[in-house]
């Protein structure tokens, strides 16, 4: 089933300059990248995507990190998406996550982990249109 993720490349790999290669890792992967584009949030667009988290400890850690520099969302369809990116990305904490793996690549702590993935195809949808209008994809709408 052709489902979609969002994908955000975040501060610590944009400015460690990996970008490139986890993209070439996301496309070799059979990910279609629907829309990329970089940008910075503000704080109140970074709370606003990240308030589900808004009650826990983290949340203003999480807010000041994503605020920090330049992140690159992009929108990826691939069948059976939310699943194989996760498992491309591997575990939040790159200490726990499989060899070859984004996060055990370039990632350097829970926070600071290189990329963001959807944790389902629902919030996949709603994550992408966060960032980017229909008329912004890519894809057969």
């Amino acid at each position: 089933m052709i489902e979609r993720t969002l994908c955000i490349i975040k501060p610590d790999a944009v400015a460690k300059n990996v970008s490139g290669n986890i993209l070439a890792m996301i496309q070799n992967a059979g990910f279609k990248v629907l829309g990329m584009k970089m940008i910075r949030l503000t704080p109140a667009q970074a709370g606003a995507f990240y308030e589900v988290h808004k009650e826990r400890p983290f949340y203003q850690d999480l807010i000041n990190y994503m605020i920090s520099g330049p992140i690159i969302p992009v929108a990826l369809e691939k069948d059976n998406a939310v699943e194989d990116y996760r498992k491309l990305i591997g575990a939040t904490n790159p200490q726990n996550a499989d060899a070859g793996t984004v996060r055990k690549l370039y990632g350097e702590s829970i926070e600071k982990n290189a990329v963001h993935g959807s944790d389902s195809g629902e919030n996949g949808i709603i994550e992408i249109a966060f960032f980017f209008p229909k008329a912004e994809l890519s894809a057969n709408e």
